[in-house]
């Protein structure tokens, strides 16, 4: 009875270090493979929208085809915030010095689709621009974590990235 109970507790041990451990890893591997994948077509993405100073429907929409690549669903949220110069002048000094602050407007994800949808959104020299990418799936390794660790939870996600700038150029050039 005790030389069987042992030769059990080693089989499970067995098939627990032969099959689930090199799964665990291999699913580590690939959601790293991910993250790595999202931050740079992030960085890129951003790094283009920044030194063009425009946004188009297709530099999205291939962003977003690298982004899904990875065989995940995300949440991509996308940020602008518009520099708004203030076009008053003093009029009774030789200088011509602007008069008043500049202020940045904020523009969201839903209304920067609206804009390229219909053309491409021009931006200018000192607008910035970030981008935030989340999965929105559990992937298998979570699950996984999940499973033997419960490190994760519901509402965490493993694979992300986001970068921002200053646009460097105006679009229009």
């Amino acid at each position: 009875m005790g030389d069987s109970l042992i030769t059990i507790i080693a089989i499970v041990l067995a098939a627990v270090l032969m099959f689930i451990f090199p799964l665990m890893s291999m699913s580590d591997r690939t959601d790293d493979i991910s993250q790595l994948t999202v931050q740079t077509a992030t960085t890129e993405f951003v790094d283009n929208v920044r030194t063009t100073g425009k946004l188009t429907m297709s530099d999205y929409s291939a962003f977003e085809q690298k982004v899904y690549s990875t065989g995940n669903s995300f949440d991509i949220e996308m940020q602008l915030d518009s520099l708004d110069e203030n076009p008053a002048k003093k009029t009774a000094q030789a200088s011509q010095t602007k008069i008043g602050e500049n202020v940045y407007y904020t523009i969201y994800t839903s209304q920067i689709l609206g804009a390229i949808s219909s053309g491409d959104l021009l931006l200018k020299e000192g607008d910035m621009f970030s981008t935030s990418v989340k999965n929105t799936n559990t992937t298998l390794g979570q699950q996984l974590k999940n499973f033997f660790y419960t490190v994760a939870g519901n509402d965490t996600y493993t694979i992300a990235a986001e970068h921002g700038g200053y646009v460097t150029a105006n679009g229009n050039n």
